[in-house]
């Protein structure tokens, strides 16, 4: 049986608070939460390490840093009414809902969103919403948002996303331009988008999340 609980707290001191995210309910929320737990059962060894982990038709779990910091720069609150955009089968949800007031968590596959319901019931993440349905419409019955987050990478952001954010609510994408990709928390001012760089990273391009091609004859 392998230590879990010491491979989650040198994930955090080792990936974490180096990448000098130190706000106490991050470190809390990653330390509580089983990360083994929420991965394909044949990657339950590689739950810790410091890349993210592929669940299988393009998507991953985001790896430690990108999501800590992910978190650090939107600056949840208790008060906060949070969607998560591709949840996979719900860590990232899990971690959220120890910061958040709620959690409306996204996911299409229906076998995920499955295996998700099971696994946040028995970690007792009570105040996640898990919403069934493609990744690029949100959950607009439930909105509006203080905050988003998009679980992979992404070219652009679909409106019908955005516009589920509240005036003055923020959000967190990882922008994939080639194989490189920036991480820009973006808030909305006056109905629009203000976007502003906070760090780089990567994962791959969600399906569905990807810029519109001009056709050009």
């Amino acid at each position: 049986m392998s230590d879990y609980a010491s491979r989650r707290r040198m994930m955090v001191d080792t990936q974490v608070r180096p990448s000098d995210v130190t706000k106490f309910p991050i470190i809390d929320a990653m330390l509580t939460v089983p990360r083994e737990a929420f991965v394909p059962r044949d990657r339950t060894e590689a739950a810790y390490v410091s890349e993210n982990i592929d669940i299988g038709g393009g998507r991953v779990v985001l790896e430690p840093r990108t999501f800590a910091k992910m978190l650090d720069a939107l600056d949840i609150g208790n008060s906060d009414l949070v969607l998560d955009v591709g949840s996979g089968l719900g860590y990232s949800a899990a971690v959220i809902a120890h910061m958040a007031e709620a959690v409306v968590a996204v996911e299409e596959d229906t076998d995920r969103v499955g295996e998700a319901e099971t696994l946040l019931a028995e970690h007792h993440a009570d105040n996640v919403i898990l919403h069934g349905g493609a990744l690029t419409d949100g959950a607009a019955e439930h909105g509006p948002y203080d905050a988003i987050l998009i679980e992979g990478g992404v070219e652009e952001v679909p409106a019908r996303i955005t516009d589920q954010l509240k005036e003055g609510g923020r959000m967190a994408c990882l922008f994939m331009e080639g194989r490189l990709g920036v991480v820009r928390i973006g808030h909305k001012i006056d109905g629009g988008m203000s976007w502003r760089y906070a760090f780089n990273a990567s994962a791959p391009l969600i399906p569905g999340f990807e810029k519109k091609r001009a056709f050009a004859l």
